[in-house]
């Protein structure tokens, strides 16, 4: 039997290997020095002012939240396709949640499905760049303004993505924060950059800066210059406000450092893989890619079809297949929305978001991570266009 081809997998190299056992020989561990540099690099290469760390990429929802002020009685609006992590973290601040449809075609966020769905309440706007395509965050910053909703950029999947500002004339990397308040990044194996588990948050603004370093170490104000108390000594902390220990260690920082340095190679390797299955697919009459938006350029953390349901293929028996090929096809997402718990605890039901639902009872994930060979790419394609013949 040929070797599983997961849908997606990491890359690690021997420079990744050495900058982890530097850190273990150094006597730090836990967030010391490689944090910081970490932050220094990532903030560098997405051209913002700063990046904080945590300790994966739900903690850094949690964080940007939290540092937005949302709390109850306001609400978090984001898109029924995605993980469910950019939903809950809302949930873990006491605040609603509710969602905008997407456009069936690109799975972002629609923004005149966006603009009816503000209202007074909305303290987050949440659009995710959904499998690496940047959402139309010009749009989506106009909409919130007005009713001084922080936006917040799920950019999960989209680390070394750009969009093109028209204003300025210009492509902007994915987490300079031109349009957004806030943008957030996850480091998980399967992710462009992997750092084992971890995350980040990127933001040009000083105090949302430090209202993140707060809340992800447990609250506390180490600088004596803003204690609330009288400075008894050195060893003095204050805890100011709640907070979480959602620290990135020196461990999964120094991995996350020495794989940034090849993030240009594996989006070059991403975006030639997704090209290749664009051309193999074109024009098939069973199976269509996601569109892509001419003003965004993505960094293809997935691969996603279309499978046509309409004229009767099975996607069920198309997943099954290809797992018989070892081919790891998946899909990505359930809608939030139709998760048993917010159904029952939050009272959605289907037929809420009807371009949310239609998406994803077409959608198809196939493999796609930097090392896989051109013959890897011709397998995946081969075994669907020949599943789909069969079917």
């Amino acid at each position: 039997m040929s070797e599983f081809l997961p849908y997606a997998r990491q890359d690690v190299d021997d420079d990744d290997v050495r900058s982890v056992v530097e850190v273990l020989r150094s006597g730090w561990l836990t967030q010391g020095p490689a944090v910081e540099a970490f932050e220094e690099a990532l903030a560098h290469s997405v051209g913002a002012r700063f990046a904080v760390a945590t300790c994966n990429g739900t903690a850094a929802l949690h964080a940007a939240y939290h540092a937005a002020g949302l709390g109850p009685g306001q609400v978090c609006l984001t898109t029924p396709i995605t993980f469910a992590a950019t939903a809950n973290a809302a949930l873990y601040l006491g605040a609603g949640v509710d969602f905008a449809d997407v456009d069936s075609d690109t799975a972002l966020l629609d923004p005149e499905a966006t603009a009816r769905a503000l209202g007074p309440a909305t303290r987050v706007l949440a659009p995710v760049h959904m499998a690496g395509q940047p959402a139309d965050v010009v749009a989506l910053r106009a909409l919130a303004d007005p009713l001084g909703a922080v936006v917040v950029e799920d950019a999960a999947h989209a680390l070394g993505a750009e969009y093109f500002d028209t204003a300025a004339n210009e492509w902007v990397p994915v987490g300079a924060c031109r349009h957004s308040h806030m943008t957030v990044f996850s480091f998980h194996p399967v992710k462009q950059v992997a750092m084992g588990e971890g995350g980040a948050v990127t933001t040009n603004d000083p105090e949302l800066r430090e209202r993140l370093l707060r809340f992800r170490d447990h609250g506390l104000v180490r600088d004596p210059r803003h204690f609330e108390e009288p400075d008894p000594g050195p060893w003095h902390r204050e805890m100011q406000s709640l907070g979480m220990n959602y620290r990135a260690s020196d461990l999964h920082c120094a991995l996350g450092r020495s794989q940034l340095r090849r993030l240009p190679d594996f989006v070059e390797r991403r975006r030639a893989i997704a090209a290749r299955y664009d051309t193999a697919f074109a024009g098939h009459p069973h199976v269509q890619p996601l569109a892509q938006r001419a003003t965004a350029r993505s960094s293809h953390h997935l691969y996603v079809v279309q499978l046509d349901v309409d004229a009767g293929v099975d996607r069920r028996r198309v997943v099954e297949a290809l797992h018989a090929r070892s081919i790891g096809a998946h899909v990505h997402y359930l809608p939030v929305h139709l998760h048993s718990w917010y159904r029952k605890e939050r009272g959605f039901a289907p037929g809420a978001f009807p371009a949310a639902e239609r998406y994803y009872a077409r959608a198809l994930t196939l493999p796609l991570f930097p090392a896989m060979s051109d013959a890897d790419v011709e397998r995946v394609i081969d075994a669907l266009l020949s599943v789909l013949e069969n079917r």
